[in-house]
Order: structure tokens, then sequence, then C-alpha cells
């Protein structure tokens, strides 16, 4: 779930755009405001900051590290009264309103490492409870309350549910539970696709593999969450598909599908129409923990090693969501995060932490910086920049299909 939310940012565009005004403010741009120094990361955290926040300290609890206290103490601070979450609030005394902007995604994560630390249980029950009173009625939950479920949301609020103590196979709404509907956005086992995992149904209703949405699904369908534990599937992937009428059968399929996918080269490939091929690093390490966790060690293991030998130049440009994805991975896979390819991920991460001084917003010094982006979600940098220039229309953005909110 690194830039894991390009499909998430396409529907909040297409939601969020008829809002926008319709030119672009011609004022000069603002002075650069100082961010909270216990916030991980100096890029604008308007729209992933609880999302980074949260994937740098569930990181650094796989690592064996205890995060500062001040970085977990801001995060406790982001929740609203309801107990959900929004990307960053600047002034968490303000009471949240109807316009504060709180979603699924940021709410799941949150409860995720928040669980994972303990001693927030007083938070994580009212996100949770936050949660369960935004269910749909197909069982799944949408990047915003009532939006349409999605693979991707369903997955990280199931891993949510699980960190917090519940069963996620009996949260249920309209009878339904998270589990039918991640049944219900599985490819069949016919055509192209087979076994792989749609991030939503098209406007007709079939359904497009979508390989983040189908690591998330994996990994959704397996009860575990973003801090996945290495081999507790059913062992290696076969490479067959079987009808799926659990969700342990629908993550085998995900995970044949993505072993099948990373075989010939070993990582996954952006799909940016128009755009060269070139590897989607954030992607593949979400595949590494989806096909660890479903028991798959051998694929995960050589995707893993060829990360090691070419993520660490993209987790320096991304930043801190990006340096938890890999160590994430490591952790799945049972390698060492601090020696990751001749890398010390969790002295990189550690650096874009409370030990900075002071930090000011920092916008992406490329194209391509913008689109590696590791966290929802910096791809939500270019949500904003739409919404700001009053665009209403949706970024061709990696989908990691796709990836698809610290």
């Amino acid at each position: 779930m690194n830039v894991r939310r390009s499909a998430a940012v396409l529907a909040a565009v297409a939601v969020l755009g008829a809002a926008a005004p319709a030119a672009a403010d011609s004022s000069p741009s603002p002075t650069p405001q100082a961010l909270p120094s216990a916030l991980y990361g100096d890029a604008d955290p308007q729209y992933d900051g609880v999302w980074r926040q949260s994937l740098a300290l569930l990181a650094q609890h796989a690592a064996g590290v205890e995060p500062p206290k001040a970085a977990v103490g801001w995060l406790a601070g982001q929740q609203c009264a309801d107990g959900s979450f929004a990307p960053f609030r600047a002034d968490p005394s303000a009471a949240c309103d109807a316009k504060t902007m709180v979603d699924t995604n940021q709410t799941a994560a949150a409860v995720q490492a928040l669980a994972a630390l303990g001693g927030h249980d007083a938070v994580t029950e009212k996100a949770v409870g936050w949660l369960k009173s935004v269910q749909n009625k197909d069982g799944g939950w949408g990047y915003t309350a009532g939006g349409a479920s999605d693979t991707n949301s369903t997955s990280v609020v199931v891993g949510a549910l699980a960190a917090a103590g519940e069963r996620p196979g009996e949260v249920r709404k309209g009878g339904k539970s998270p589990y039918d509907a991640l049944l219900g956005l599985e490819l069949p086992c016919t055509g192209k696709g087979a076994g792989a995992f749609a991030f939503q149904p098209e406007k007709d209703g079939s359904l497009t593999a979508n390989a983040d949405a189908t690591a998330a699904g994996v990994l959704g369908a397996l009860g575990q969450g973003l801090l996945a534990e290495p081999g507790k599937g059913e062992g290696a992937t076969s490479g067959s598909c079987v009808k799926a009428a659990t969700p342990e059968q629908a993550a085998a399929n995900g995970a044949a599908h993505l072993a099948g996918e990373l075989a010939a080269k070993g990582y996954l490939l952006a799909a940016t129409p128009g755009a060269e091929d070139q590897p989607d690093v954030g992607n593949t390490a979400d595949a590494v923990v989806a096909l660890a966790a479903q028991g798959d060690t051998a694929q995960a293991k050589k995707s893993y090693a060829w990360l090691e030998k070419n993520a660490a130049e993209w987790a320096a440009r991304s930043g801190p969501a990006a340096y938890a994805q890999l160590i994430l991975a490591a952790h799945a896979t049972g390698a060492d995060p601090r020696d990751f390819g001749g890398t010390d991920l969790v002295k990189q991460l550690q650096a874009a932490g409370p030990a900075a001084p002071e930090k000011t917003t920092k916008a992406p010094e490329s194209a391509e910086e913008e689109k590696d982006e590791s966290s929802p979600f910096g791809v939500w940098w270019f949500v904003g920049v739409c919404l700001v220039a009053g665009i209403g229309i949706g970024f061709l953005i990696s989908n990691r299909t796709k990836r698809q909110q610290p």
C-alpha cells in the first residue's frame, strides 16, 4: 500500500473534482508552512500524513525499534471526535466538521499502527466503531464513507479489525461480511487475469485484474494487515486457480496470479498509459508481502532480492512510506532490513522522522518524484494540485494495473 492508492486517487478526484473551482487561482503560491516536528517526511501531508506516519510506526515496530513518543502522540492526536482520521489536521485542537476529509484508509492504517504499539485502546476502539458505522451493505468499504466498496479499502479495514482483536468475518452489514465483498471483487478462474482481484467493478459490472488490488486482496482475504507475518498461508502457490468459495481460496488464487506475474522478471510493471514499460517498485514490495503471507516464500524471496538491488534509490526519492514498505517486505520474508543491499532501511526511516529539527512542506522536484512518492498513499499530492487548480479530471497515474491512503 505505498502509492497504493492511485486507483483510489482517481476515484477521489472523480468525486471531489466537481467541487473544484472552474479556473485556477492566480494568486501567488503560499509560503511553505512549518510541519510538526513529530511528522515523518517533509512532503505536504495534506493528503497522506496519517497514512505515512502509520506505515513508519508499523515498520519501526516490525524492526524491533521503539518509535519516538512524539511521533506516536502526533498520530493518536489526529483522531476526530467520532473516531475517524483525516490525512492531516494542522490544528488537532479544532473540532472536525463536515469539511474535514476523513477516510477509511487513514483511519484503518492508524488503527493498525496504534494497536501494534499498544496502549491506545480508547483511540483504536473509537476508530473501529467509526469504521463499523460506515460499512457498506455488501460488507465492504470504499475510500470515503458511503463510497462504493473497493478491494484496497476493504482489505486495509480488515487488517484494522484484526489488529484491534475483532473477527472480521463477524463484522456484518446487511448480512454481508468483508470477505463477501472481497469474494465479489475477485476475477473468475477463466480468461485474462484469472484469480486476480479488481479494484472495483467497471461501469458494465465486469472485473479487470489490478495488481495492487490483488496484493491488498490477498492480505485482506487472509485476515492480515500491513504488518503481515511470514508463512501464515497455505504454502507455495501452484499457479492453478480454483473457484473461490472461501476467503482462504481467494487468497490462494490471488497469490498464484501475483506469482505468475512476477515469475518472468521478478518485478511488476507500472501500468502508465502511453509510457514505456518500467518496474513498479512499490507494487512489487506489496506483492512480496502478500506472497510471503500466503506462504509462497520462494517467489517472495526472489522478488525481495530484486528489490534489494533496485529499490534503494526509489525509496530515497519517495520518502518514509517507501522505506516503511520495504521494511515490511523484509519482515514478511524474514530478511534483515538493516542490510538491504548495503542500505540500512531502519536508519534511513528514522532519519526522516522527529530527529529533524524543523520541517517545511516541500513540493516534489520532478514529475518522476511526484509519481513515486510512496504514500497515498505522493500520488495524493496530485489530487491536491488538481483540486486547487480546479481540474475535475483524473490523472493517469501508475495504479499498481494499477496501485490504485500516514
